[in-house]
């Protein structure tokens, strides 16, 4: 039997995935501002990949295509995929990918809402939808577990990145506790060992700490996250006990990583006074580039500038997604990479 391995963000990709923002979602009310985050996503992907978008129906995909002609974003380089949708971020009800010696093949959890917090039937049949209409050339295996690809991080060498308070709760798996997602890691995704970070969370963050907010791989030996250095800020006691146990962490080889911390954006706050989730953690790696999340704060260029330097052999793309964070994700919450070998 071939051992699998989860396919990391930095491998090569055939297309980014996407679910355009429509009238029947949480976006009704913002629509104009946050379909150009997504024209700003699409411009930036087309010029390095080609883009798989999900819309609600015929009536939209009409508008993204004659929207993309009008922004200049060939449209040659998208696919289009009519599905009914809750919600669009994608990032957690997409497909993830395992590669063995036979190839490529995805791999389709449960998507329950985060928890059951928010209606999620539609949302967690795109993936069969998608896998019915023939767009994957690739076998799909199903499964009953309820998992989030927001929720986990790889290095693609056997090392998984995770929070305790996501997985580990009764709204999603009841009865299934650390040993039990080591087990299915290890079996169904060749993963050697995960780390559990037990600290970190961002208010606003509905996902009960995904770890795309908090601490990513850029490579087998660097992990970027969220550093909050302002003891008067509400996050800093978690934010400071996360950055004290990501020092424990060490590679398979036994060093230590190194640790590249990212700011804190200032404080982002809703109509109604509720603080935000921004974080420049939730970056998007595609190839050749690193899409970036900023918001319009003097710390963007600082996140812009050690993400550059993790990243020497891929151009950095800032894209503004103030938009974005008003229902609580980001840019990396709203995309799904889908390596090469699947469309």
């Amino acid at each position: 039997m071939h051992t699998p391995c989860l396919v990391p963000e930095t491998a090569p990709q055939c297309a980014i995935l996407l679910t355009w923002p429509h009238r029947n979602s949480a976006w009704a009310d913002s629509l104009e501002s946050v379909a150009a985050v997504y024209l700003d996503i699409a411009r930036a992907v087309v010029t390095h990949e080609n883009l798989l978008v999900v819309c609600y129906d015929q009536n939209l995909a009409g508008e993204v295509r004659q929207a993309c002609t009008r922004a200049g974003i060939p449209i040659n380089a998208i696919n289009f995929f009519t599905a009914q949708t809750n919600d669009t971020w994608i990032r957690d009800y997409g497909p993830l990918t395992v590669s063995d010696a036979s190839g490529v093949r995805l791999l389709d959890f449960v998507f329950d809402g985060w928890g059951r917090k928010y209606p999620a039937t539609l949302d967690n049949e795109v993936t069969r939808k998608l896998e019915s209409a023939c767009m994957f050339n690739t076998a799909c295996r199903h499964f009953r577990l309820v998992l989030e690809g927001g929720s986990i991080d790889t290095d693609g060498v056997g090392s998984l990145l995770t929070t305790s308070n996501c997985l580990i709760t009764n709204s999603r798996n009841p009865g299934y506790d650390k040993a039990a997602f080591e087990q299915f890691f290890a079996e169904e995704m060749g993963i050697q060992r995960v780390l559990w970070l037990d600290h970190g969370e961002l208010e606003g963050d509905d996902t009960d700490a995904h770890i795309d907010m908090l601490a990513r791989f850029c490579s087998p030996h660097t992990i970027a996250y969220t550093q909050c250095t302002d003891r008067r800020d509400s996050h800093y006691a978690e934010l400071h006990a996360m950055e004290r146990q990501l020092g424990t962490f060490t590679t398979l080889e036994g060093r230590p990583y190194h640790l590249l911390p990212l700011p804190l954006p200032a404080s982002v706050h809703s109509a109604t006074g509720e603080r935000l989730p921004a974080s420049y953690a939730n970056f998007l790696i595609i190839n050749g580039a690193v899409l970036v999340p900023v918001y319009d704060d003097p710390a963007d260029a600082i996140a812009v500038e050690r993400l550059t330097g993790a990243f020497p052999d891929r151009q950095i793309i800032p894209v503004n997604c103030l938009p974005l964070i008003q229902q609580y994700g980001s840019l990396h919450c709203a995309t799904m990479q889908l390596p090469a070998g699947i469309l």
